[in-house]
């Protein structure tokens, strides 16, 4: 079987504090997707967790982008942030619908991510699983869920996932559980403890370490790695340095 494609990136691409650090001085704020398709190979679209996109803004940032390269779309916050996930369906469906087929071969995994106070329930959750289409417009999708309450550290909900073909993101955070999930066929991971002393943001040796799991993931298949949060003005150069030790 061939290896899975690595991809390394970050959240976003709008953050003032990269301007100057990350993109050029005088780099047009338009231009700045382009650049972190130049120099990343993967990044995070946050705008749809708070609300609705265009479908043109998606075809548009698809086109900004090189071949190759993918997004992970944030999946909208009123599918998951609910009492009762089982009443999500008409939610999902509106943020599937809203135009992220335009992305076409860049289009990553969708990431499903809960509130830290979201606690596992297998009948619920069970429910919501099902409701996730497994294509829209006839681009396949991959689910990637992103669960932060130590309750989902738990064989059921690891089956749940497992079953429904989904990928349990694996969170290097303080407070959030670092769950393993079962091989599905692509891995997702997000690196949130980069620190502003360090100018990569994770000592090289952790860097390395992130690479070499990296490695061993993408022999069974596609690996996403962003880094994000923590001191996120280092996030591109964790980035970039983790693509330079995958070399």
């Amino acid at each position: 079987m061939a290896a899975g494609q690595i991809r390394v990136g970050i959240g976003g691409w709008t953050f003032e504090p990269w301007r100057g650090t990350f993109y050029p001085e005088g780099l047009r704020q338009k231009d700045e997707l382009a650049y972190v398709g130049q120099h990343l190979t993967a990044t995070e679209i946050n705008a749809t967790y708070y609300g609705t996109q265009k479908a043109a803004s998606f075809a548009n940032w698809a086109k900004a982008v090189p071949d190759g390269f993918q997004f992970a779309v944030k999946a909208s916050r009123y599918c998951t942030n609910r009492r009762v996930l089982a009443e999500a369906g008409e939610s999902i469906a509106k943020f599937t619908g809203q135009g992220i087929a335009e992305l076409g071969d860049k289009l990553g995994p969708i990431l499903w991510q809960f509130m830290p106070t979201k606690k596992f329930d297998a009948e619920d959750f069970g429910a919501f699983l099902k409701l996730l289409p497994a294509s829209v417009d006839g681009v396949k999708l991959r689910h990637a869920l992103e669960v932060r309450h130590e309750s989902f550290d738990d064989p059921a909900f690891l089956a749940l996932a497992r079953d429904s073909g989904a990928a349990v993101v694996f969170a290097d955070h303080d407070e959030y559980p670092a769950i393993k999930g079962h091989d599905v066929g692509f891995s997702y991971s997000r690196l949130m403890r980069t620190r502003e002393e360090e100018a990569t943001g994770y000592p090289a040796d952790q860097i390395a370490a992130w690479a070499k799991k990296a490695r061993e993931q993408a022999k069974a298949g596609d690996v996403y790695a962003f880094f994000i949060s923590g001191a996120k003005v280092r996030a591109p150069a964790a980035a970039q340095a983790m693509m330079v030790a995958l070399k």
